[in-house]
C-alpha cells in the first residue's frame, strides 16, 4: 500500500530524517570528540614531565605464581597494619618467613663476631666441601629503621641452604638511634674478624634495599680504612646512589606506585637535594662516597666483581642501572640482573619461581668469583 506523503503529518515525515543527520554527524565528529577527551601529557621547558592517570596491568611475562603474588603484594601496601612490625618482622612478610623455614632446612646461631650482634647460619644438611673455606655476610634490608631478624632471614635462609654455605648476618646499628657511619663501623668489625678465620678473597657481601646500599658503603668504608676488598659482593634491590627522595633517578618517581602502590615524591624536591630523607643519614652528604660510592670513580673502580639484582617495577631501577653502567664504564666485573614485572625485594617469597631464578643467580655468581 502506497503513502501519500502529504497526508502524513509533518513531524512524522521531518524527525526520523533528521536523526540520520544527527547520526551521521555523531559518527563524523566521534574521533574528534574522543581525541579532546584524551589525557594529555604536560611537558615543562626543564623537561619535567607532568603524566595523567593510567592503568597498569600486571605484566604478562611473569609467571601464574607471580601474578597472583604482585596483586597481593600492591594490596597489602595499601594496608598500614600489614607494614607494622612484630619482633622485626613486618606483618606481611610473616607467611613468607614461615613458608622458608618450612622449606629451607638450616640452622641458626646467635652470638656475636666483632663485638657486633649476628645470626650465624649453616645448612642442615652440612656445608658443601668447596664452601668449607667460604663465607657470605649478609646486610639485612629494612631502610636502616629496622626488619631484624625478619629481613635477615628472608635473605640468608634460601641462600644458606641451597647453597650449602656459612652465611653472618649482621645486626647492624640503624637509625633514628644511630647515624651514618654506624652501620659501615659494625660491618667492617665483623668483616676483620672473619678475615682472622677466611681470606679476604673467599668472603662474599650482599644485601637487599638498605643492605644493598649498605654492601657498597661497606666496600667504601674497607678502601678508606685500609682493608682488604671481599672476593665479591651482591646489591641486590638497591644501587651505589641515593637521592633526598630515593635511589635517585626516574625510578624514584615512577616506580613506587606501580611497585609498592606508594604516591611518588612530590616535585620540586623537599629540603636539601644533598640530604637523605631516612633519620640514619640526617647528618650525612649524598655526595660523600662513603654514601654513594658511585659519586667516586676512584672508589667505584676498586669496587670487586659485583652482582646487582633488581626489577622493573622495583623504585630502585635507576640506581640498579646507573651503577651497573658506571661499573662496566671503569672496568669491574659487574652483572645486571632485571626481573620484568616485579618489585622491590620480590625474592622474599620463595613459592614463585622467579624467586628462585634469583637465588640461582646469587648462589651462581658467589660461587664463580669466591676463592677456594
Amino acid at each position: 500500500m502506497l503513502l501519500d506523503a502529504a497526508r502524513i503529518p509533518f513531524g512524522r515525515r521531518v524527525l526520523p530524517g533528521l536523526a540520520l543527520i544527527l547520526a551521521a554527524m555523531a559518527a563524523f565528529l566521534a574521533p574528534t570528540v574522543a581525541q579532546a577527551q584524551e589525557p594529555v601529557v604536560r611537558v615543562a621547558p626543564d623537561g619535567t614531565v607532568d603524566v595523567p592517570a593510567m592503568r597498569v596491568p600486571v605484566s604478562d611475562f611473569l609467571s601464574p605464581e607471580a601474578k597472583a603474588y604482585m596483586a597481593e603484594h600492591l594490596i597489602q601496601m595499601q594496608q598500614p597494619e600489614l607494614l607494622a612490625q612484630e619482633d622485626g618482622v613486618p606483618i606481611f612478610m610473616m607467611p613468607y618467613l614461615a613458608r622458608q623455614k618450612a622449606l629451607f632446612a638450616h640452622e641458626r646461631r646467635d652470638h656475636e663476631i666483632g663485638g657486633v650482634p649476628v645470626y650465624d647460619y649453616t645448612p642442615s644438611a652440612g656445608i658443601e666441601p668447596e664452601n668449607r673455606n667460604r663465607v657470605l655476610i649478609n646486610l639485612h634490608g629494612g631502610g636502616f629503621m629496622g626488619c631484624f631478624p625478619g629481613c635477615a632471614e628472608l635473605e640468608s635462609i634460601p641462600l644458606t641452604a641451597l647453597g650449602r654455605i656459612r652465611i653472618v648476618s649482621v645486626d647492624y646499628r640503624q637509625g633514628p638511634e644511630h647515624q651514618f657511619p654506624a652501620a659501615s663501623e659494625d660491618v667492617a668489625a665483623v668483616y676483620r674478624a672473619l678475615l682472622e678465620t677466611y681470606p679476604a678473597e673467599n668472603i662474599g657481601i650482599y644485601g637487599c634495599s638498605a643492605g644493598g646500599m649498605l654492601t657498597g658503603q661497606s666496600v667504601a668504608w674497607f678502601q678508606r680504612h685500609g682493608l682488604p676488598r671481599p672476593g665479591a659482593i651482591g646489591i641486590f634491590c638497591a644501587g651505589a646512589t641515593m637521592s633526598s627522595t630515593g635511589f635517585g633517578g626516574d625510578s624514584d618517581f615512577v616506580n613506587g606506585p606501580i611497585g609498592d602502590s606508594r604516591p611518588p615524591p612530590p616535585w620540586p624536591r623537599p629540603g636539601n637535594p644533598r640530604r637523605a630523607g631516612l633519620p640514619y643519614f640526617a647528618d650525612a652528604d649524598l655526595r660523600d662516597p662513603l654514601v654513594s660510592p658511585a659519586a667516586s670513580d676512584e672508589v667505584l673502580a676498586a669496587f670487586p666483581p659485583t652482582l646487582i639484582i633488581t626489577g622493573t617495577r622495583g623504585f630502585e631501577l635507576s640506581s640498579s642501572v646507573y651503577t651497573h653502567t658506571q661499573l662496566v664504564r671503569l672496568g669491574v666485573d659487574a652483572d645486571l640482573h632485571v626481573w620484568e614485572g616485579l618489585f622491590h625485594g620480590f625474592f622474599y617469597n620463595a613459592d614463585v619461581p622467579e624467586s628462585h631464578q634469583a637465588y640461582d643467580v646469587m648462589l651462581r655468581f658467589f660461587d664463580r668469583h669466591l676463592g677456594r
